[in-house]
């Protein structure tokens, strides 16, 4: 019976400052040459080559070659979300500071702005968006989760969002999820799933190919404007 959870080899791909900051370098969601990442993580060429095939070994990234250079990404949605959680539990355990954390900092202001999270949009404009669903109470907290109101279904419903797949699905109902840059919550769960797929059908965001930032068209702007005052 396996019934080691993995954590330890993990960890260990995990605990090396190069490593973790050519993983840093990839949060975004683009994909990166090989010496791009050196430089970010601050290694040489060579040491950079085995900690990515070390990388790209454990699963958590994935290469690709055009030409005579290879590329690497970030393997999957999973990955970057223990990134991600990793970095949120260090800004969570450090000692309060007025500004805002090193990491939002260091981030380019689309990935702050507008994103992707486990399939549910992410970053300023996420937030923004779950705190006028609650002030205008079509969400209402029901213990650690989320759940819609009657007013709620109505304006998801005109949004052409499907509520009804979204309860169906095996993964949380709705929850609060914690931005990683906002230190606040966007919707998470199934149902910040459908409220994405319902958005980007109606052509308010675009998404990109290879990375996790979004685009907002102008006919998005207008309409966050009008729905959420975002």
């Amino acid at each position: 019976m396996h019934d080691d959870p993995g954590v330890a080899r993990l960890a260990q791909l995990l605990a090396d400052p190069a490593r973790a900051r050519m993983l840093w370098a990839l949060i975004d969601g683009t994909t990166r040459p090989a010496g791009e990442l050196a430089y970010a993580a601050r290694v040489s060429a060579q040491s950079a080559s085995g900690h990515l095939a070390r990388l790209v070994e454990g699963g958590l990234l994935r290469s690709e070659a055009q030409g005579r250079h290879r590329y690497f990404r970030i393997a999957s949605a999973e990955v970057a979300g223990v990134i991600e959680g990793l970095a949120s539990l260090d800004a969570a355990t450090r000692p309060r500071v007025p500004r805002s954390p090193p990491l939002a900092r260091a981030m380019p202001a689309q990935f702050l702005h507008a994103r992707t999270c486990y399939g549910h949009l992410a970053g300023e404009l996420a937030v923004k968006v779950l705190e006028a669903m609650l002030k205008s109470r079509w969400l209402a907290a029901d213990g650690p989760d989320l759940r819609v109101t009657a007013l709620g279904e109505s304006k998801l419903a005109a949004l052409q969002v499907d509520t009804a797949a979204a309860r169906e699905s095996r993964r949380v109902f709705a929850r609060a999820c914690v931005d990683l840059t906002q230190r606040r919550a966007h919707l998470g769960g199934a149902l910040g799933d459908a409220l994405l797929k319902a958005l980007v059908a109606k052509g308010w965001i675009l998404r990109q190919r290879r990375s996790r930032v979004v685009g907002i068209t102008p006919a998005g702007r207008e309409n966050f404007r009008l729905w959420f005052g975002a």
